[in-house]
């Protein structure tokens, strides 16, 4: 069994926890020990990665990062960076080798800002909008599809942090995307402190208003526990954005269908921005994306198609790829 099936195989499902209109399926899986990897935020806090712009003239969908550590770094897709020129997110999951330099592909998820504000970029603690994440995935995937490039739409991007903003009335003088969870920070703290990582959970399926919207799935209940807080500010973003006063639960059921999807998806190859394979899910149902590093699924993150945020967008940038050109291969 390859890497992605022996993860999906493994799966388990803990008991669901819901408030409001936001339920979080756990993922259980087996105990392992430590991953072997920081992430980027323990990184960064420990002054042993550096992240800037590319250059003195920057470049908006990538940037550099420097590893001095004497272990890898896991780069979580959606996480977010600010400081520099304009604040970013990582539009797929790195892991980065040791003692390394690396460029990395990202967007921007600050329109109206292209001036420096600090020499280096620091962790925001949150990952983009889940919405935002299922509508990049899709982008990353035609993307990567056509030629091989990690590129988001990047208008895109900014069309639907502007609309969002509208909708959840957050004001931004740059349009910067970190309005809308500064505005909305104290809800966002109550469903933080309602949904913690349960024994031997290493990933998380989330439902908004009863459906099924997306699922990550890590190597290790330590990097759940670690990356957790970052996930369900990103579900819970759009959980506010979408209350509904007849709000239900999903069920185990649908987390099944969606886990079913994923391994029934078409299934693209590349070699990896850092260390491992991407391995890239498409099909009618979900938009996907997985990292493996030495023959192990190191974070898989998959999203119900339809669900994404200027959704249009994403169906034409994939509709221009064909059969062909989603055929398994490296790159």
């Amino acid at each position: 069994m390859k890497a992605l099936d022996i993860a999906l195989s493994g799966i388990r499902m803990g008991s669901p926890v819901t408030l409001e209109n936001l339920t979080m399926f756990p993922l259980l899986g087996d105990a392992v020990g430590q991953p072997g990897y920081l992430t980027l935020e323990e990184a960064l806090k420990s002054g042993l990665v550096r992240v800037t712009e590319v250059s003195e003239q920057g470049s908006v969908p990538n940037l550099c990062l420097v590893n001095e550590a004497e272990m890898p770094v896991l780069l979580l897709d959606g996480e977010e960076l600010v400081g520099a020129k304009q604040n970013r997110i990582l539009n797929l999951t790195i892991m980065v080798a040791a003692k390394s330099e690396t460029v990395i592909p990202v967007s921007c998820v600050e329109a109206g800002r292209w001036s420096r504000q600090s020499d280096e970029f620091s962790a925001a603690g949150r990952a983009h909008f889940s919405r935002g994440r299922a509508e990049k995935t899709a982008h990353i995937n035609a993307s990567m599809g056509a030629d091989g490039t990690r590129y988001s739409n990047q208008s895109a991007v900014w069309d639907a942090i502007a609309e969002k903003s509208q909708r959840m009335q957050a004001r931004s003088a740059t349009g910067a995307a970190a309005a809308m969870y500064d505005d909305n920070v104290v809800t966002l703290e109550r469903f933080i402190a309602a949904f913690s990582a349960a024994e031997l959970q290493n990933g998380a399926a989330f439902a908004i208003n009863g459906q099924l919207i997306g699922m990550d799935l890590f190597d290790s209940p330590v990097t759940l526990a670690k990356q957790l807080k970052k996930l369900v500010t990103s579900y819970a973003l759009d959980a506010i954005d979408e209350r509904s006063d007849k709000a239900v639960a999903g069920t185990g059921a649908d987390c099944q269908g969606l886990i079913e999807a994923i391994r029934q998806a078409e299934r693209s190859h590349y070699r990896a921005v850092g260390l491992g394979e991407d391995v890239r899910l498409d099909s009618p149902e979900i938009n996907g994306g997985s990292l493996i590093v030495d023959d192990r699924l190191v974070h898989l993150c998959a999203f119900r198609a339809g669900r994404a945020a200027g959704r249009d967008s994403a169906e034409s940038g994939a509709t221009v790829l064909s059969r062909a050109s989603r055929r398994r291969r490296l790159h």
